[in-house]
């Protein structure tokens, strides 16, 4: 069997979103929950970042129709950015748990968004049904807290 060995760009190409790209439509997204909207300057303090970078970011994905912008700095999500939205705030949940499954606590957060950015659906499904498999087993997830000690 031979192998296809390829750079890790080369693995990226093809995702229609930038890894900023997703990680600011993810809070906005999750910043949406609430009321439905969210505002620039939110947006901004939410990621750590200044407001003209997140500016600059919203207009990048105004012009791929995934949010509506509005006076006052209004943000909304459009439908697909809604749905996007959505898997990308499920696929950083999905990745979390599994790595509290594997009791990784130090720089969670951190090794999560190094992750869920280079994962296939495919993958994230196993991770899930993985991690599903586990919460359904309380003594089979004691057994393997036990033996991570």
């Amino acid at each position: 069997m031979k192998n296809n060995f390829q750079t890790f760009q080369k693995y990226l190409q093809g995702n229609p979103l930038t890894i900023g790209e997703e990680d600011y439509l993810e809070m906005i997204y999750r910043l949406c929950l609430n009321e439905g909207h969210t505002r620039v300057s939110e947006l901004a303090n939410a990621l750590h970042v200044k407001p003209p970078s997140a500016s600059k970011m919203i207009r990048r994905l105004f012009q791929k129709n995934l949010i509506k912008h509005r006076d006052y700095g209004i943000i909304e999500l459009t439908e697909e950015g809604n749905i996007l939205g959505k898997q990308l705030y499920e696929r950083h949940k999905s990745v979390e748990e599994f790595l509290r499954l594997l009791q990784v606590e130090e720089n969670l957060l951190e090794e999560t968004e190094k992750m869920e950015h280079t994962l296939s659906p495919e993958t994230i499904a196993r991770i899930k049904l993985l991690v599903s498999f586990f919460a359904s087993d309380r003594e089979l997830l004691h057994k393997l807290k036990e033996w991570f000690k």
